[in-house]
């Protein structure tokens, strides 16, 4: 075992990192808002048991593949009106199995038809084992500055339930890594509300990143989703079913928590230190326009979005044929509005009843304000300025109290 992974080394670095960087640091903030662009890259080295996103196992046509996503930016170089970018993200399946060089022939190709401003977030997921020192240095010759890191958990045994491809050691030591190198625009993913989750290693866990002064951290509730491992784990009677009270109350405990170490929650999932909200999510939060590269990527102009194929071969047949393997669908005004009521919500910024007046009418900000009124009076949602926001119990029936304001056809 190397130093670098041992318990001991980790509070050494820990409490030297505090006190040679014990300084204010500054974040560049949310800045202006201009569209963005997601590139998909659909492999994995295995398949976690509760994921149900696109990828395959099988690096085999890693190579074609890249290929294929550089020539679907050629071909889509036209469906964003403004050709200014704030944002790239690589999101997967895992991009950080990509080699470094990979990694900057799609940037390089993104900016040959985009204009990508300065200090645009350029943001690289990436799973633990593959932060290897090799591969964080190689990283640091490319446009990538921000991290986002799929730590999950901090315990060994939930690791291996979640099947996931690395362990504890390599959690910790990735994140040492990635600061080392001199990285600071960090986000790490945790999950709660599964059953080897007790409330004392929920703690554990949130703890383990504010030590780290990790500035972003984003956690989400473990789901059940159809044709899963889990999924049929649980059906078979294999493993327990998710409990949403265990869910709730650890949610609960995850606000509380971050919130006294001096996080925002500024979005349902999602916390920041000082400001630095992960730009790129919060644009989709506030409705703006992105492109999405790559098999089962989505895309959004205002007024319809798009998805890619799922299914790799057919993808890349597609791109190669020079057609564009996807489907479009035309968002009627209610959906225009329902999708405003949704996203807005989810955010501390909430929903701005002006905006949706000028934009949907006064008889649309009416039936919302209607509908509102019982979860007013719960005390689940607030009323301030002419926005509607989330209170932290509202928080926790978040998808009910939106559901209810949707407006349905009559």
């Amino acid at each position: 075992m190397r130093a670098e992974e041992s318990d001991e080394y980790f509070w050494i670095h820990r409490r030297e990192r505090r006190n040679n960087t014990n300084k204010k640091r500054s974040w560049s903030g949310l800045g202006i808002f201009v569209p963005m662009i997601y590139v998909h890259i659909p492999f994995c080295k295995q398949a976690c048991h509760y994921c149900d996103f696109h990828f395959s196992t099988s690096l085999q046509y890693k190579s074609e593949m890249i290929n294929a996503i550089r020539r679907e930016i050629e071909l889509r170089a036209a469906y964003l009106e403004d050709k200014k970018v704030e944002s790239i993200y690589f999101g997967g399946g895992t991009p950080s199995l990509l080699e470094a060089e990979e990694i900057a022939r799609i940037i390089d190709t993104i900016a040959m038809h985009f204009d990508i401003v300065n200090q645009a977030e350029i943001t690289l997921e990436a799973n633990p084992d593959d932060l290897n020192a090799a591969k964080v240095n190689s990283l640091r010759n490319t446009a990538i500055n921000r991290f986002s890191i799929g730590i999950q958990s901090f315990f060994e045994e939930d690791l291996k339930w979640m099947n996931r491809a690395h362990n504890q050691q390599e959690a910790l030591a990735s994140i040492m890594r990635v600061q080392d190198a001199g990285f600071e625009n960090i986000t790490c993913d945790l999950i709660y509300g599964y059953p080897l989750l007790t409330d004392e290693k929920w703690r554990h866990n949130m703890q383990q990143l504010i030590d780290f002064e990790i500035p972003h951290i984003s956690s989400y509730s473990m789901t059940v989703e159809n044709k899963t491992a889990l999924d049929h784990f649980i059906k078979k009677g294999l493993s327990p079913a998710i409990d949403s009270d265990q869910a709730a109350d650890q949610m609960s405990l995850l606000i509380h928590t971050l919130k006294a170490s001096g996080y925002e929650q500024y979005e349902i999932s999602n916390f920041a230190k000082n400001g630095l909200y992960a730009r790129h999510n919060t644009n989709y939060w506030k409705g703006k326009h992105y492109l999405g590269i790559g098999p089962s990527a989505h895309s959004f102009n205002g007024t319809s979005r798009s998805w890619n194929v799922s299914n790799n071969a057919k993808y890349m047949t597609s791109i190669n044929s020079n057609q564009l393997p996807l489907e479009i669908e035309e968002l009627s005004t209610l959906d225009q509005i329902n999708e405003s009521i949704m996203t807005s919500l989810r955010t501390m910024w909430g929903l701005d009843l002006i905006a949706l007046e000028s934009k949907f009418g006064q008889s649309v900000k009416n039936r919302v304000l209607k509908d509102a009124e019982p979860f007013l009076g719960e005390k689940n949602l607030v009323l301030e300025e002419n926005k509607l926001r989330l209170t932290d119990p509202g928080k926790l029936m978040a998808d009910h109290i939106m559901s209810e304001l949707f407006i349905i056809e009559d």
